[in-house]
């Protein structure tokens, strides 16, 4: 049986440095010597690629290396089930976690990357009244647990004002690192939208760029967010805010089958209404297309005569779109149409089954469209049956149909993160659309336990639950043949279970004398089974089951990829039953060789016990075998 220690790569969340590594070896095999990456080589390598002037292109602030060394350190943290603040458990595929963003995503990355098709994201604005999360670049982990309250000690959320010397760099310094990871999760026909005002949309098409790379910019949306002006502004009225669409890899055309796949927007009636049908056609409706371009060709500049003996020729400057004898091929085929009385400029006839089933967005999206601000404030206060929203600018759930729509149409079966939930606009949207099409996307939702002044609901994640509770309870009110899922699961952000090795020479005895059990005293078999399936990659979402066996509780992750029995006391006496109960569980399942069994090292009563556990699993063909 392998015994596992904190520094066990299996036991980290992932080191992005070292998976960087890893692919640039993969890709550059020669690059690499005893001592590491040979650089001259790799320069060899990439040829004219390399940039080695002084002076680049950029965006850069005082921070930004820093920013970007926060985004590949390992978390040293965990998130921990909190199952009586979820709703339906045991049978939901969707997370909502409580937690800083920078540390969820990280502990995210070995279980998702590569997985999420959609991000929405509606960060601070940095309006000088937003919160901007003061990351620690040395442990981002104990800053956390201080400004959630959860140490007796100091840092708290604040502001950043426009009086700081630092207004830019603190908010690019806080929105970089996330960015960062929140790229590895996007599949590779995923997308991400993120809203934002005037005050950083500069600054964050910059970062975005850098990022998803500038070939991969998809759109700025402009959304208006208001209904009526501002008169009291003291110079405009701000009416709309920024959507920055990147995609992962952009499709290089049309019909390129790799890169984001948008899905056209259905048609209305009022454009379908268009299309007439005048001299009845058996083809069915259709409407007349300007026959004449604005790119000449001299070669489609000739005369038409009409079937009233009017001669017509195209407009100044202006060439038929078709050659000649293009255009009496169509007139053959009825598809010229001359007006009712036969005397007009020709046109082609455009029929409504000849047009792409939907259309194509333009990047001015009016309140009318996608709702406004104030909507999203009635949706959130009715739900809320009345109650006070605490949130100044939410989004409407019209805005965020409008996004999915776009994106995951196609792929109904597919992850939405948001890792800004705030009201949890994004999460009821998805159940919302899932009803609408039938789909079985699943949300991951992320929100930071920032304290409000509300009586009710503590902190915002505390609100954010409640809305999704109550938005899945509506849901399965108004759609009661739907069996759909309206559920979610609560994880929340904490140290990790499993108690780090930091002896100095002062403190030695007292780590040693605290090292005789691994794990933190009051967590849970639960817990610690959390941290092993994020560690080793799996969904959190997958079925967990349990039995017991001999009074022993054993968890079956994910139809048998992993079996754990994390009891703080296995008897000699109890091993038979217990590893008979695994093998017979596992035989079951037919879960193959594959599978990994975790003990606790200190709960066998003896090295005899141990050892006789791990001498029938083995024998049956269970050889992945762990301590902690």
């Amino acid at each position: 049986m392998n015994k596992l220690s904190p520094e066990t790569p299996e036991l980290q969340s992932m080191n992005i440095t070292a998976d960087n590594i890893t692919k640039l070896k993969s890709l550059f095999p020669e690059a690499f010597n005893e001592n590491g990456i040979d650089f001259d080589v790799l320069k060899q390598l990439l040829g004219e690629n390399v940039d080695e002037k002084e002076e680049r292109y950029g965006l850069n602030w005082h921070g930004k290396r820093q920013a970007r060394q926060l985004a590949l350190t390992p978390s040293r943290g965990t998130l921990r089930p909190c199952k009586d603040e979820s709703v339906d458990w045991h049978n939901t595929k969707n997370l909502m976690i409580e937690g800083d963003n920078l540390e969820v995503l990280k502990l995210l990355q070995k279980s998702y990357a590569g997985k999420v098709k959609l991000i929405y994201i509606d960060p601070p604005y940095n309006t000088g009244k937003d919160f901007v999360y003061p990351d620690n670049f040395q442990d981002n982990m104990k800053n956390y647990l201080e400004i959630t309250g959860q140490t007796e000690d100091g840092a708290r959320l604040s502001t950043n004002t426009e009086t700081s010397g630092r207004y830019h760099t603190d908010w690019l310094n806080m929105i970089y690192p996330r960015l960062k990871l929140a790229r590895n999760l996007l599949k590779e026909d995923g997308v991400i939208f993120i809203s934002i005002d005037d005050t950083e949309v500069d600054n964050l098409k910059k970062v975005c760029s850098e990022i998803f790379g500038e070939e991969n910019f998809v759109a700025n949306i402009v959304w208006q967010k208001k209904y009526s002006p501002q008169n009291d502004a003291t110079y405009f009225s701000d009416m709309h805010d920024h959507i920055l669409v990147y995609a992962k890899q952009r499709k290089t055309s049309k019909n390129d089958s790799n890169g984001w796949n948008i899905d056209f927007l259905p048609r209305s009636d009022e454009q379908n209404a268009a299309y007439k049908n005048p001299d009845n056609d058996p083809r069915g409706v259709w409407k007349s297309v300007d026959l004449s371009v604005k790119t000449y060709s001299k070669a489609n500049d000739y005369s038409i005569t009409t079937p009233s003996g009017r001669i017509v020729t195209p407009p100044a400057s202006r060439c038929w779109q078709v050659s000649e004898k293009r255009f009496v091929e169509l007139c053959k085929e009825n598809k010229i149409w001359f007006g009712e009385n036969g005397n007009n400029v020709p046109s082609i006839k455009r029929f409504l089954t000849e047009v792409q089933d939907g259309v194509v967005p333009t990047t001015w999206w009016s309140y009318k469209e996608c709702g406004h601000n104030q909507e999203a404030k009635q949706e959130l206060k009715k739900l809320m049956e009345g109650e006070s929203v605490f949130f100044d600018t939410p989004k409407p759930l019209r805005l965020l149909d409008r996004i999915l729509h776009l994106a995951t149409t196609n792929d109904k079966d597919c992850i939405i993160l948001d890792f800004f939930a705030g009201s949890g606009t994004t999460a009821h949207a998805t159940l919302n659309k899932n009803i609408a099409d039938s789909g079985s996307r699943r949300y991951i939702a992320v929100q930071l336990p920032e304290k409000i002044d509300d009586e009710k609901y503590y902190t915002i994640s505390e609100l954010t639950k409640e809305r999704l509770r109550r938005a899945g309870k509506k849901v399965r009110e108004d759609n009661p043949e739907w069996k759909g899922d309206v559920g979610f699961r609560v994880f929340k952000l904490d140290t990790s279970n499993i108690r780090p090795w930091e002896a100095t020479a002062e403190t030695l005895s007292e780590q040693i004398d605290a090292y005789v059990s691994p794990i933190l005293e009051g967590r849970s078999e639960e817990d610690l089974l959390t941290e092993l399936m994020l560690k080793r990659g799996i969904d959190l979402s997958v079925n967990i089951e349990t039995r017991q066996f001999d009074g022993l509780t054993v968890s079956c992750v994910d139809g048998g990829k992993l079996f754990t029995c994390f009891t703080s006391q296995i008897p000699a006496s109890s091993v038979e039953e217990l590893t008979k109960g695994i093998l017979d569980w596992h035989k079951s399942l037919k879960a193959g060789k594959d599978s990994v069994c975790y003990f606790l090292d200190d709960a066998f009563e003896n090295n005899v016990a141990k050892t006789n556990l791990c001498a029938i699993l083995d024998q049956h063909g269970l050889t992945n075998l762990h301590s902690l």
